[in-house]
């Protein structure tokens, strides 16, 4: 519950510029309800790594050096992570930016079962090796992204109906 407890307190207390969409302060909260994908782009590249940085960095203190340890290899992967999302996210592409994201894409999931044993390959992680290609063939992700088509969704579903139509 601590790491959570430090995300929230980065959300409440970080500043961002007005364009950036933010998230729910009680994030991790059932009441929070679920991210949409801008918002997981907005934790991840913004309070994730304010937050891990602050626990797991360089000058943090832990019970033991094997726990230290382990948490530097954990932020590390994270951040393997968080420099993939936001170099697919950048406002324009090129082949280094494609290349390096792909380098940090395939960090992060080689390591992913020997941190997390727990955690199982799917789809998704197949997918964003894929992403590359992508950015290759079509451009900045932003060209061809569908967030603001997952906005309206969700502003329609909140619209109060009777079920009826017409």
């Amino acid at each position: 519950m601590e790491v959570m407890d430090r995300i929230q307190e980065v959300i409440r207390n970080t500043d961002t510029p007005s364009w950036v969409e933010s998230v729910p302060r009680n994030f991790g909260d059932p009441a929070a309800g679920s991210l949409k994908a801008d918002e997981w782009r907005t934790m991840t590249t913004i309070y994730l790594p304010i937050a891990l940085i602050s626990m797991w960095g360089e000058g943090t203190t832990h019970a033991t050096p094997e726990r230290a340890s382990f948490l530097r290899q954990v932020l590390d992967h994270t951040m393997d992570l968080v420099c993939a999302v936001y170099l697919a996210g950048m406002r324009t592409s090129t082949e280094a930016r494609t290349s390096a994201y792909l380098y940090y894409i395939k960090s992060w999931l080689s390591k992913l079962q020997t941190l997390h044993p727990e955690s199982t390959l799917r789809t998704n992680a197949h997918m964003a090796i894929h992403v590359a290609d992508f950015l290759r063939l079509f451009g900045p992700i932003r060209s061809w992204w569908c967030f603001p088509f997952e906005r309206l969704v969700g502003q329609l579903q909140r619209l109060p109906t009777n079920s009826k139509f017409g």
